[in-house]
């Protein structure tokens, strides 16, 4: 059985520079660490529970394929579209109460892969189960 002990998303951008403004700049993530030197060295980014390696280089955009996301919980989404707005970033989709119950509105980084943002209200069963 495997224990993992810690976990990241390891993402390998087509213009490393381009994908560290965008996920330190206008995302506005925190850094966990960074490594090597020059147009190619690593930033791992906090991502709550987990990390982001935006690391390397790709020779084209990589091709996430239909499956692949970035999930984001914020604590308002309707203030981080306001937010991601005012820095640039392009809103794929505007914050949108879905049937489920959770908030979501959806970017993309510069290569294209979607990130959702996703607000939990304060009454969702994700934030309350009675009995428990």
């Amino acid at each position: 059985m495997v224990h993992v002990l810690s976990s990241r998303i390891l993402l390998r951008p087509a213009d490393p520079e381009r994908s560290r403004r965008f996920y330190g700049d206008q995302l506005g993530l925190a850094v966990y660490r960074e490594f090597g030197t020059g147009p190619d060295r690593g930033v791992v980014y906090f991502l709550g529970g987990g990390f982001l390696e935006v690391s390397g280089r790709s020779r084209a955009p990589a091709d996430t394929g239909p499956g692949v996301r970035l999930w984001l919980q914020v604590a308002d989404v309707t203030a981080a579209h306001e937010e991601l707005g005012a820095a640039g970033v392009t809103v794929v989709r505007p914050p949108v109460k879905e049937p489920w119950g959770l908030v979501e509105m959806w970017i993309e980084d510069p290569d294209g892969t979607p990130i959702v943002l996703v607000e939990v209200p304060a009454d969702h069963p994700i934030r309350y189960r009675p009995g428990i």
